[in-house]
């Protein structure tokens, strides 16, 4: 498994201005356009463990802005 591309990039920037810039730059390659907040993996979370999933078996969910699907 080779590793995703955006391992590593705030390695080098140092400072506010650098990291927000290259947070955003990683978000571009998002099909969606930015990178996902905490809360919508959670919302994921939430749903997956509460009553209204109870007829989800065996699936896949992929909270990744559409990442999986790019290849």
């Amino acid at each position: 498994m080779r590793a995703a591309p955006h391992v590593g990039a705030l390695a080098g920037a140092s400072g506010e201005e650098n990291v927000v810039r290259e947070v955003k730059r990683m978000g571009e390659g998002n099909p969606i356009g930015r990178l996902g907040d905490p809360r919508e993996i959670g919302k994921a979370v939430v749903f997956l463990s509460s009553d209204a999933s109870s007829f989800v078996t065996g699936i896949e969910l992929f909270v990744d802005g559409g990442m999986a699907q790019t290849g």
